[in-house]
């Protein structure tokens, strides 16, 4: 594992400047850092692999996503690390090391945008930029403790920075102050500055909670208390998410499997939401990389190889099952939420694993974790992960989703709650909770 100053958080350094301005600019004299898939005119853009970088030129023009940040005063300082492909949400690259996380050193640090969260956690950086398909920003930022934010799909420039499966990639961002995460998703999305909205209602999915590894009310009293303080507790509603899914997306019972009915350890109607988005995702990946990966046969690292080659192999079969899930799932949750509705649930179910854990442990934490995961990658909705401290010295986490085209108003509702968040996160620590 990396043990150097950086954390082994870069694939390389260099200085990007921010274009000259006589103004003050919304993210002046902050510094960031970018995943290496997105393109930097001059750098060829390694997706995680040797034989990647082997085998494709130089990018000949930087990605919009991070032109913008730089016209708007921020100094880019390199490139990170990342998962091989950008296929995994684990955080270990057993060709470029595995980031140090700087939160619980002999866990991982999360993937695929790991170099980048390690980057914010180890405050090298102000900010970052990695990306979001299954949850590459979600998890890092609840494994390392900081924010972490999946923007609705397709509001932010995808040009310029490489695939994994178009109709779930979100180009994601870490910080540790809400007032950066908000600014940087700002400019990202060219959004105005406008004065927060009240959330309309506040939904607890309580199911969710309970299938956590955490108790849940070291979870959801710091946002409930906050919620309360800011807004008023009558806003706070709770709802089973797994049977309202269930009821309202018909479709999912072609995921429905024996094994996913087993309602103690997962919630079946979410694990089907899984299994759906996986395949869909890999189905993408295919047809993105697929003659690539046949014809190179790149080096991958365990657990990677047999991943990506099981993408290789998928068949359309069902692929269009996947898109009728997607569409009453969208529905299903906008109805549920309404306008300036909020869904709390935990970002992941664990705390973060310990290094070199056994694969298939490992595979069974990851496959519970995409339950999760799956309802704003299956929805295209914004989330963002909000550190909750230490519980048994290791990192936790809560999330908030918000409806697709929401982000302004979700970035908005953390900056107000943040502060008194972790108010109550230190309470609750301080009571040994």
């Amino acid at each position: 594992m990396a043990k150097d100053p950086d954390y082994g958080a870069f694939m390389e350094k260099f200085v990007l400047q921010p274009s000259p301005s006589a103004q003050e600019l919304p993210l002046s004299a902050l510094t960031f850092a970018v995943k290496d898939l997105y393109d930097v005119d001059g750098y060829v853009t390694g997706f995680g692999n040797p034989d990647w970088a082997r085998t494709h030129p130089a990018a000949t023009s930087t990605a919009p996503a991070v032109l913008s940040v730089l016209r708007a005063g921020a100094t880019c300082i390199g490139k990170t690390v990342m998962d091989e492909m950008a296929y995994s949400i684990e955080g270990e690259n057993i060709h470029y090391g595995t980031p140090r996380n700087p939160c619980a050193p002999d866990r991982i640090p999360g993937g695929s945008s790991s170099g980048s969260a390690v980057a914010v956690a180890a405050k090298l950086v102000d900010f970052a930029l990695g990306n979001d398909t299954g949850g590459s920003v979600r998890v890092p930022a609840s494994y390392c403790g900081i924010l972490g934010f999946r923007p609705s799909h397709d509001v932010v420039s995808t040009i310029g920075v490489i695939p994994m499966a178009q109709s779930f990639d979100s180009m994601g961002w870490f910080a540790r102050d809400p007032v950066i995460l908000n600014r940087v998703g700002r400019v990202l999305m060219q959004l105005p500055d406008v004065d927060p909205v009240n959330p309309s209602q506040i939904i607890i999915a309580e199911d969710c909670f309970q299938l956590s590894a955490i108790p849940s009310e070291r979870l959801t009293e710091p946002l409930f208390k906050s919620v309360n303080k800011l807004f008023g507790g009558d806003l706070v509603k709770h709802a089973i998410l797994g049977d309202y899914v269930k009821e309202k997306v018909p479709t999912l019972k072609q995921f429905m499997t024996e094994e996913t009915a087993d309602q103690e350890h997962n919630i079946p109607s979410l694990t089907a939401c899984s299994s759906a988005m996986r395949l869909l995702q890999r189905y993408e990946f295919k047809k993105l990389h697929g003659e690539w990966v046949s014809t190179v046969k790149p080096n991958l690292g365990p657990g990677m190889s047999e991943r990506i080659w099981e993408a290789v192999r998928t068949t359309d079969e069902k692929v269009d099952v996947c898109h009728s899930v997607r569409t009453e799932l969208r529905a299903a949750l906008n109805a549920l939420l309404g306008d300036c509705g909020v869904l709390a649930y935990p970002t992941v179910l664990e705390p973060p694993p310990k290094l070199q854990c056994d694969p298939i442990q490992l595979e069974a934490l990851l496959v519970k974790a995409f339950s999760l995961l799956s309802i704003a990658g299956l929805s295209g909705f914004c989330q963002v992960s909000i550190p909750l401290g230490l519980y048994d010295n290791l990192p936790v986490s809560i999330s908030l989703l918000a409806k697709h085209g929401s982000d302004g108003f979700l970035l908005n509702l953390v900056e107000s709650l943040y502060k008194n968040i972790q108010e109550e996160v230190g309470i609750a620590e301080k009571k040994g909770y």
